[in-house]
């Protein structure tokens, strides 16, 4: 990765650019990496930055969606942050709706994209062959619409995340965590605008759940990318900062 991670006061995060912020949360097993284009193609215009969640790092009794909200909170006072985006990608966008509600005057707009928060598709809360290199390469192909995107570096980062114990009994609380902590009755409470930036291909989140998530979020607007599964801005990355561009442009951001 190109991007320069910082590390202070316990916090290790991405921030390039000046401007106005927009808040990068990657996903339950995603990396900084995964907003490599779109830091790319928005510094010049914005701030942008990209927290690292403690995703593996929470006592096993705290970990879930939450807490990653919580977490949050904490980096935007510790970086004295007001009136950002927030850009969510799965879990992301679900720690991304839970804060918007627990803290409404701090952000000026959000994006989800294949955001967790209705439904989704994904492991199914276990790993029954964790140990098996292929097993998990066909599940990280699943995340996307062509396989080649499940790059061997991807797949092999899967791979030694959920064989690691410490690591793999925590995604599965947090997944868990994710499921359990459904959205749908809060979502009208969400006042501020909401850009729904969704692979038309996403199997993990389908787009059933972008429909329903536009139906109902009071100020949302859907944008759907074509030949795109669950991580658009990894997969479709032009196509994903377009859309991006537009929405903000409209939200006059």
């Amino acid at each position: 990765m190109s991007l320069v991670l910082k590390e202070q006061n316990g916090f290790s995060f991405i921030d390039e650019g000046e401007g106005e912020v927009l808040l990068l949360l990657h996903g339950l097993m995603g990396a900084l990496s995964n907003w490599e284009e779109v830091v790319h193609e928005f510094k010049s215009q914005y701030r942008v930055i990209i927290p690292m969640l403690p995703i593996y790092d929470l006592p096993l009794l705290t970990t879930g969606v939450k807490t990653i909200s919580k977490y949050i909170h904490k980096f935007v006072k510790y970086k004295k942050l007001k009136d950002f985006t927030i850009i969510g990608n799965s879990l992301g966008g679900h720690a991304g709706l839970i804060y918007v509600l627990a803290h409404p005057t701090f952000a000026r707009a959000l994006v989800l994209t294949g955001s967790s928060g209705l439904y989704e598709n994904a492991f199914g809360g276990t790993f029954p062959r964790r140990e098996s290199y292929d097993f998990i390469k066909e599940k990280v192909e699943f995340t996307f619409y062509d396989p080649k995107t499940a790059t061997k570096e991807l797949v092999d980062d899967v791979f030694r995340i959920v064989n690691d114990r410490h690591s793999v009994v925590r995604i599965l609380a947090m997944a868990r965590s994710a499921i359990r902590h459904n959205m749908q009755k809060d979502l009208h409470k969400i006042h501020i605008p909401v850009g729904l930036i969704w692979g038309k291909n996403d199997k993990v989140t389908p787009p059933e759940v972008a429909e329903e998530f536009h139906q109902y979020l009071p100020k949302s607007e859907l944008i759907w990318i074509d030949e795109c599964g669950h991580a658009p801005m990894m997969e479709q990355p032009e196509a994903f900062n377009k859309a991006l561009k537009g929405f903000l442009e409209r939200t006059g951001i």
